[in-house]
């Protein structure tokens, strides 16, 4: 095969050792030399790494993405060649012959013939902000499952608080459960806490709900969730803080990402920790759909199309996008309100949450690419797009119900009336009647 890369080279990483072979040209025409070493993982390793690569005049690398165990290796080499990372499942050698040395050598093969594609890697700023946006997400859901276990432990106390009160960790219910877990138990004293609309509405119903069967036992068990929680509660707002200072660079962005349905500062900030601010690496919205993995696989065999899955990929983008997928379609008068609704009926409300999560990341990827804020298509999109087909639609549905349908087109404003007078558009007969 031709050669793309005259001097290249291609790395097997681990956690302590980085295996790398130089592909290069040799003394006879037409011949390949090649050079292998195993160098250790530490800095200074890795800077002998780097070393050896500049030496043999090596412009491109391409290493798989191994765990996480790449990226000291991708941040030493940074800037001083071009490294390509790659999908681990794209390269993989014939089974039977598999050694470090080999896997090395497989991919500068690969790579010197152009054979091999990169993955999306972000720059320094947003892979900073990547780890803490991910960071706070698990602190998030840390958070989430200590309340969770509160409510579990609530339920073995026979205390009934969550039939009362909407959200335990409000500020009845986060009053209340500090009363407990210092053990009190008396419901009167307990239902005293109360504040707002239950303190005159639900006071009697509150009473008869925090008398339950609450031991030392389970006191301890709810102060020790609830130190919990409020540590986690600092350690998210420190996130928070860190994170505003990690986005100054990137707040018109963010300010844009907000103007879709959906999306709110929590959820632009873990967009663009996903994607980042520039969409050169995607050449279209395709590209860029699926990347994220959120566009439809394709199983074609023998002219037979067989039902698959989006595929696996892009964890944390994806689960951001469904959380703002959801919150969209309760938007009024929105598009993605209309596409949800118009695709549940056929697919069920899953795939239609999936199309409604592609729908806004090709806004996205406009929104970056251009630099423009949402526009939303509207409600009655689809009504604009064909109004002949919806019209057709609707005709037939109701001649299957029965009636009798006469279309007429709609008089403009201003303009003189028709010379036949305008018949009823729709007139259902009656039974074994005609319409005149």
């Amino acid at each position: 095969m031709d050669l793309v890369y005259a001097r290249c080279a291609g790395l097997d990483v681990h956690k302590a050792t980085v295996v790398g072979c130089v592909r290069g040209p040799a003394s006879q025409r037409g011949e390949r030399a090649t050079e292998t070493k195993t160098f250790a993982t530490t800095l200074r390793g890795l800077r002998e790494l780097h070393a050896w690569l500049i030496t043999h005049g090596v412009t491109h690398v391409a290493m798989e993405s191994t765990g996480v165990y790449w990226r000291p290796v991708y941040a030493v080499l940074e800037g001083a060649v071009e490294v390509r990372l790659v999908n681990a499942r794209h390269v993989k050698m014939v089974p039977g012959r598999k050694t470090d040395v080999r896997d090395c050598e497989w991919l500068a093969q690969l790579l010197e013939c152009g054979l091999l594609r990169g993955s999306f890697v972000p720059p320094a700023a947003v892979r900073d902000l990547r780890d803490l946006t991910r960071l706070r997400k698990t602190v998030i859901r840390e958070r989430g499952h200590h309340v969770n276990r509160i409510a579990k432990v609530l339920e073995l106390a026979n205390v009934k608080l969550g039939t009362v009160v909407t959200d335990i960790m409000g500020k009845t219910g986060r009053a209340i459960l500090q009363a407990l877990s210092a053990g009190i138990d008396d419901p009167e004293q307990l239902a005293a806490y109360a504040q707002g609309s239950i303190r005159t509405k639900k006071q009697a119903a509150l009473r008869e709900a925090v008398e339950g069967r609450l031991t030392p036992h389970y006191a301890f068990l709810l102060q020790q969730h609830l130190a919990l929680i409020e540590t986690l509660d600092a350690h998210i707002a420190t996130l928070d803080a860190r994170i505003d200072a990690a986005m100054a660079p990137f707040a018109e962005a963010a300010a844009r990402v907000q103007t879709m349905p959906g999306i709110a500062t929590r959820a632009a900030e873990a967009i663009l920790a996903e994607t980042g601010v520039d969409m050169q690496p995607f050449p279209t919205a395709a590209h860029f759909a699926s990347w994220a993995r959120l566009c439809p696989g394709n199983h074609e065999s023998a002219g037979k199309r067989r039902p698959t899955t989006t595929g696996q990929g892009g964890t944390w983008l994806r689960a951001t996008l469904q959380e703002a997928a959801w919150a969209a379609v309760k938007t009024k008068k929105s598009y993605y309100r209309t596409l949800y609704h118009r695709l549940k009926a056929r697919r069920g409300p899953k795939k239609a949450i999936v199309a409604v999560q592609h729908a806004m990341l090709v806004a996205l990827w406009h929104m970056l690419k251009h630099r423009v804020p949402h526009q939303d298509l509207g409600a009655d999109y689809f009504d604009r797009r064909n109004p002949a087909r919806q019209r057709r639609h609707l005709l037939r549905r109701l001649q299957q119900l029965g009636c009798h349908v006469l279309l007429v087109e709609k008089v403009p404003d201003g303009a003189p009336p028709p010379s036949l007078p305008t018949p009823t558009t729709v007139e259902e007969a009656p039974d074994g009647a005609g319409v005149s």
